[in-house]
């Protein structure tokens, strides 16, 4: 089997696979589930069997991971704009009543400023985010986060972790199907120091809350 694929690398024109990485990066956004990081991964084996550049075989899927990135945040944002430009005194439509209780209309742009931060460091970490990937796009849309610098935060993650793939694929050679062995390595550290930072900022929101809601009364 892997002999039939390095035979239909060594023939294939190599913007086709610069195409076809650009395109399963792009799908990685829609379809999180999916094992779409293996096929960057074995592209870094295969760069000994072909005349590849390392350079655009990281390039590509980089583009491609953030556009979809940025598809989604857009959607969302535009959603956002609709969910919160009505009167916050009217009742909300059905599937955005869950969505006003986790972001309270009257509230809204007070987390927005208070979590633009974060919101920002998760856009830059996204790629290595175990379990919370597909979620952060929507979540920065929805709170209209800038549009640059989320695009210029999903660049940077989208290519360093690409270039770990690549890389991780060309170090383990034909125990490149081990590449979420190697990621995870980097995966899992970022991940725990994203959610205490998370955990630590809510927890202190949630006590100013409630002081000021307490002074209120």
């Amino acid at each position: 089997m892997l002999e039939s694929v390095i035979a239909y690398v060594q023939s294939a024109d190599p913007m086709a696979i610069y195409l076809l990485l650009f395109i399963i990066a792009f799908l990685k956004n829609f379809f999180p589930l999916v094992p779409f990081d293996a096929p960057i991964a074995l592209t870094g084996y295969l760069l000994v069997y072909k005349k590849l550049s390392i350079v655009l075989a990281i390039m590509w899927p980089s583009l491609g991971s953030t556009l979809g990135f940025m598809v989604i945040y857009l959607i969302s944002r535009k959603f956002g704009m609709k969910l919160y430009a009505r009167d916050i005194s009217a009742t909300p439509p059905r599937w955005g009543e869950k969505i006003h209780r986790v972001f309270p209309p009257a509230e809204m742009e007070f987390i927005r400023k208070r979590f633009a931060a974060h919101g920002y460091l998760a856009v830059l970490l996204n790629r290595f985010l175990l379990g919370s990937r597909s979620f952060i796009s929507p979540v920065t849309g929805l709170m209209h986060l800038n549009a640059f610098l989320v695009l210029i935060a999903a660049g940077i993650s989208a290519s360093v972790w690409n270039s770990l793939l690549v890389y991780g694929g060309y170090l383990l050679d034909k125990h490149w199907q081990n590449i979420g062995e190697f990621v995870v390595m980097y995966s899992v550290p970022v991940t725990v120091v994203f959610v205490v930072v998370i955990a630590f900022a809510v927890t202190k929101y949630r006590r100013e809350r409630k002081w000021t809601q307490h002074g209120n009364q």
